[in-house]
């Protein structure tokens, strides 16, 4: 079984900063495409980040300049840093990875349980 385990979420003020992680663990043969997805009360499920296995990183315009993806492949891990924190940055943030396990070519997408972060005064 694969899982993917968010952390990191929190109250922040306007301006702040809080750093997000999200960790993979289970029997894992190989992780692509790891993402950030973010989902406000009302509002669709939008994407956030995405970070290839080699590095590579796309942000959503809203978040650019802000936000940072990274990841420690070592550790089946991702990291949202997200800076300069905005009162609509509020939402609950997910983790997608595209993930092949042991002994299998297939590719899943697998999804984490979400952590709140919440931007207020």
């Amino acid at each position: 079984q694969v899982q993917l385990v968010e952390s990191g979420g929190g109250l922040v003020q306007p301006g702040g900063s809080l750093r997000l992680s999200c960790a993979a663990s289970g029997r894992i043969r190989s992780i692509n495409t790891m993402r950030w997805y973010r989902q406000a009360p009302g509002k669709q499920r939008e994407l956030v980040a995405s970070i290839t296995s080699g590095g590579g990183t796309n942000y959503a315009d809203s978040v650019k300049g802000r936000f940072t993806a990274s990841r420690d492949n070592a550790k089946n891990t991702v990291y949202l840093q997200m800076n300069s924190l905005k009162p609509e940055d509020t939402a609950v943030y997910y983790c997608n990875a595209d993930i092949s396990r042991e002994y299998t070519f297939a590719i899943n997408s697998y999804w984490g349980q979400g952590t709140q972060v919440t931007v207020s005064s």
